[in-house]
């Protein structure tokens, strides 16, 4: 995904909250969006993903036998932090993994409906995202996760060029500074560790399980 926001930025606004520090670093994660042309795929207020169109960066089969070249389009994924469940300041509950399931299965319909509905689309046979959130030794368990919704996970760790590695540590510091400005007692000594897990979903498999 180029999903490298957050579930964990949304908190519930706690007496912690850094509303100063919250307006400057929303006007920075806005700033990076239209930088990428991110845009929402609907306006309905329980989907949790954005979208933006690239090209990919490697050639994949996936299981289903759809092949994704190097340089084609792909539609990648972001999270909507504004619009993602708010996580208890005791951390992720049981009722808030099954409401996220459900915004996330949501999410995934509407996409199926917009991807329909734009021919001009009709290329895009796969849908990508990197997504946060994990240390080194929780990449299977994300993995497994995400493929309760048909994604296929790289697990095996990138090596990445010290430019890109620098890239994704300033990505963790605003995380980080989204979590302080909005829950300060929701930080996490590992919030500047997090690494990124490349998911892809075939489009046929979006249609068959959403559609």
């Amino acid at each position: 995904m180029a999903v490298w926001d957050s579930a964990a930025t949304r908190t519930t606004r706690s007496s912690y909250g850094h509303s100063w520090l919250a307006e400057g670093v929303v006007a920075l994660d806005q700033r990076l969006r239209r930088r990428q042309a991110v845009f929402e795929y609907t306006s309905h207020p329980a989907c949790v993903f954005r979208l933006d169109i690239a090209r990919a960066r490697r050639s994949l089969v996936m299981r289903d036998g759809t092949r994704l070249q190097d340089g084609a389009r792909i539609a990648r994924l972001h999270f909507w932090n504004e619009q993602i469940p708010a996580v208890p300041e005791t951390g992720p509950t049981i009722a808030w993994a099954r409401q996220m399931r459900r915004a996330m299965a949501f999410s995934l319909h509407e996409l199926a409906r917009f991807l329909a509905s734009r021919p001009d689309l009709r290329d895009i046979t796969v849908i990508s995202g990197l997504a946060p959130s994990c240390t080194e030794a929780q990449r299977e368990q994300l993995a497994r996760i995400m493929a309760r919704f048909g994604f296929e996970a790289l697990t095996t760790p990138e090596r990445l060029p010290i430019r890109e590695q620098l890239r994704r540590f300033g990505e963790n510091i605003l995380i980080t500074l989204l979590i302080f400005a909005y829950n300060a007692g929701a930080l996490r000594t590992d919030t500047l560790a997090r690494v990124r897990l490349p998911i892809y979903l075939s489009r046929r498999v979006l249609e068959r399980e959403f559609g």
